[in-house]
């Protein structure tokens, strides 16, 4: 009962309807995560009752942690994170991995995120991280396309290094490809908000070769949805942009996810008593996460 009075509140506040996702989120199929004791689930399809409205600019498509950046999506100049740092000069966001030089910057936020990444599998004795590339402004992609070419580097504006969101991770011991800690962030990376933004079997989707180092930040629980769905980023906001509406339930907390088309300034629903944020997709809409 519960469940029908989201789905008719959904109904006629926001005027349409999604398709039925019994065959996805419906599968009460449970993940284990840190421990036995913690797993993740996806969820059915669940609204949130208290909602508020929210006007967002146009502007809105081109912010946030979901933007999608390849040959056919540049990255826009209010797409790059406002807290980049520079690694070396924060101390604290570097305890348990190595920096290849002093000039590695990053966005903050994800920095925070890798560190913490960083010290749960040093728990599990992987431990040999090395940051071989963060933020990369205009400029700099720009010099390294000229210096390495199209096969090896991406046009200024046609990188995710470009946002702040994308880093490349190495081992201080071998090749990611073979390193323990590259097979530690492709099984584990995804309880920490990234994802292997180039795996092997998707290259027909990414247009980019593997690459075990190039790890993107897209944030809970759109990294799980993506992990347990095999999904990469073109994939999942084809999804989102398909269903309009989704929920997940990530060690307990319960996220709910809706995808609003944006032609101009426009007004959207948020939750009014939780906490949401709001990311474009660098395309044409806006993803509204709440938990």
């Amino acid at each position: 009962m519960k469940k029908l009075g989201y789905f008719l509140f959904f109904v006629l506040c926001i005027g349409f309807v999604f398709i039925d996702m019994a065959p996805t989120f419906q599968e009460k199929v449970e993940i284990q995560t840190y421990d036995q004791y913690e797993k993740i689930k996806l969820a059915d399809i669940g609204i949130p009752k208290n909602i508020k409205r929210k006007e967002i600019p146009k502007e809105q498509v081109f912010q946030g942690n979901l933007l999608l950046v390849n040959r056919e999506f540049p990255v826009h100049p209010e797409s790059e994170k406002s807290d980049i740092v520079n690694l070396f000069a924060n101390k604290e966001l570097t305890e348990g991995y190595g920096l290849l030089d002093g000039k590695i910057e990053l966005s903050k936020d994800v920095a925070l995120a890798f560190s913490k990444m960083i010290k749960a599998a040093e728990k599990e004795g992987v431990h040999h991280f090395l940051i071989n590339s963060g933020y990369r402004g205009f400029d700099k992609q720009r010099e390294l396309y000229l210096e390495m070419g199209p096969d090896f580097a991406l046009p200024a504006g046609y990188s995710e290094h470009n946002l702040g969101l994308s880093l490349d991770v190495g081992s201080s011991q071998m090749k990611m490809s073979e390193a323990a800690e590259g097979k530690w962030i492709e099984r584990n990376a995804w309880k920490y908000g990234f994802v292997l933004r180039y795996p092997k079997d998707k290259i027909d989707v990414t247009g980019i070769q593997y690459e075990p180092w190039h790890i993107r930040y897209v944030g809970l629980p759109h990294s799980a949805i993506m992990h347990k769905k095999n999904f990469v980023l073109e994939e999942y906001l084809d999804f989102l942009k398909k269903e309009k509406a989704a929920s997940a339930n990530v060690n307990g907390v319960e996220y709910t996810i809706s995808y609003y088309l944006v032609s101009e300034s426009m007004t959207i629903k948020v939750p009014q008593n939780n906490h949401y944020e709001i990311s474009g997709n660098n395309i044409d809409g806006v993803i509204v996460t709440g938990y």
